[in-house]
Formats: structure tokens, C-alpha cells, sequence
């Protein structure tokens, strides 16, 4: 087995953990020359098709606000639409029944005028047969009067 303490135990250097000599200077330069190429080859592109994204986005959506506030006004218009087109229907469905009305008042009077011109035709025709059986009753009742009379004279 490896016994470790005696590395832990040996001296430290001079300068220790913050030794500063050319080491930081040159990870500074290494930190800003990376990032410069990591802006140009892959930040930059990456950023201009976010941004060509954003537009893509923002312009969508400007469209999408546009079709909808057009799809409110039609909407709305459809709505005038209808809501006319149902008073015409209810004024169309009222002169229809005002008619109907007409015609069926016209169509009462007119067969109760009918019914009454019969009742009298039929008056008159029972009138004038009554009249003839008067005549009939009256002539017969002259006939058995007489014959009557007759049979009481001869006996």
C-alpha cells in the first residue's frame, strides 16, 4: 500500500497558491482570444438565427393579431348580418301570418255568407213546400169534409 503523508507533509514552494507570475497575465489572454473565437464561430451565427427567429416571431405574431382582429370584424359583421337577416325573417313570418289571418277571416265570412244564402234558399224551398202541403192538406181536408158530408147525408 502507498502511504501518502509524506508527500503531504513536503515543503511548499515559494508564492504558494497565489503565485503570481506570467501564468495569470497568460490565462487572461487565453479566456478573452477563446471567447473572441467562440463569439465569431459560433455566438454570432447562433445569435443572428436567434434574431432571425425573434423576427420570424414578432412578425407572426403581428400577423396573427392582424387576422384575428380581421376574423372580430367579420365576426362582428356576420353577427349585424344575422341579427338583420332575423328581423327580416320575423317581419317576413309576421306579414305571412297578418296575411293568413286576412284570408282566413275572408274565407269564414265568405263560407258563413255562403251558409246563410243556403239557409235562406233552403227556408224559402221549405217555406214554399210547406205552402204546398197546406194547399195538399187543405185540399184533402175539403175532400174528406165533403166526403164526409156526404156519407152523413146519406145515411
Amino acid at each position: 500500500m502507498i502511504c501518502w503523508f509524506p508527500l503531504a507533509e513536503a515543503p511548499v514552494p515559494e508564492g504558494g497558491l497565489f503565485d503570481f507570475d506570467a501564468t495569470l497575465p497568460l490565462m487572461a489572454i487565453q479566456v478573452v482570444v477563446l471567447t473572441f473565437i467562440l463569439n465569431k464561430l459560433f455566438f454570432q451565427p447562433v445569435g443572428g438565427v436567434v434574431e432571425e427567429r425573434e423576427g420570424f416571431v414578432a412578425t407572426s405574431h403581428k400577423d396573427a393579431k392582424e387576422r384575428l382582429a380581421q376574423v372580430q370584424r367579420l365576426e362582428q359583421d356576420l353577427k349585424a348580418q344575422l341579427q338583420q337577416a332575423r328581423q327580416e325573417a320575423q317581419a317576413v313570418i309576421a306579414a305571412a301570418e297578418d296575411e293568413v289571418a286576412t284570408l282566413h277571416k275572408a274565407a269564414l265570412a265568405e263560407a258563413r255568407a255562403e251558409a246563410n244564402q243556403q239557409r235562406e234558399r233552403e227556408r224559402a224551398e221549405i217555406e214554399t213546400q210547406r205552402s204546398a202541403a197546406g194547399a195538399v192538406l187543405a185540399e184533402e181536408s175539403r175532400r174528406l169534409a165533403d166526403l164526409i158530408i156526404q156519407r152523413l147525408v146519406a145515411i
